[in-house]
């Protein structure tokens, strides 16, 4: 058991992890990592590879939506609005520091709301064998996981987890809820209300 993390699951979804007027400073880091999957005899071959994608919607206290991922090369920024950033896009599942969505928690009182979820870019849909884990990491926090788990290998999207600001004060909540279709579908399903065009990376 490790002490030094928790996991949020169904029976127990939701942490609240900061207050706005608590003044919080530096950088929560959000990492996802996964593996490519095995084909029987336990060799890697890369055409069962799958290349899952780390994102996010957000929602900022003034209305504003968007979405930074890899999709589209809208990797956000930390020196700006929405001060969300995504590091990079790892096509292998083999990167040891898998992708991650750094957020500036200085202006977590301009945050609403971040839908924080992975779509399957490339490959067929095997969330069971991609195994992934989403771990968040505060400034000077415990840290929090999310299991990728209760697959449904149909679905192309899963959403992981809501941040939401509400009476100043951050709280993180398990979604886990497999989607669909890509990001036009997990809109919907949360109403985000934005418009949505084919991109590529």
């Amino acid at each position: 058991m490790n002490l030094g993390k928790i996991t949020l699951t169904k029976s127990a979804p939701t942490i609240s992890l900061a207050k706005v007027r608590d003044k919080p400073s530096g950088t929560m880091r959000i990492n996802l990592n996964w593996s490519r999957g095995a084909a029987k005899g336990g060799l890697f071959r890369k055409q069962t590879g799958v290349d899952l994608d780390l994102g996010c919607l957000y929602e900022l206290a003034d209305g504003s939506r968007s979405v930074v991922q890899a999709l589209g090369n809208s990797f956000g920024s930390l020196n700006g609005s929405p001060w969300i950033l995504l590091d990079g896009d790892d096509r292998s599942g083999t990167v040891s520091g898998g992708e991650n969505l750094l957020i500036d928690l200085s202006h977590l009182a301009e945050f609403r709301r971040i839908l924080v979820f992975a779509f399957i870019y490339e490959g067929t849909p095997n969330w069971s064998a991609a195994d992934g884990v989403v771990t968040l990491f505060p400034p000077g926090g415990t840290e929090v996981e999310v299991r990728l788990d209760s697959a449904d290998n149909t679905a192309m999207t899963c959403a992981i987890a809501m941040l939401e600001v509400r009476d100043g004060e951050l709280s993180i909540t398990r979604e886990v809820r497999y989607i669909n279709g890509g990001q036009r579908k997990l809109d919907e399903a949360y109403g985000w209300g934005m418009t949505w065009a084919r991109g590529s990376k």
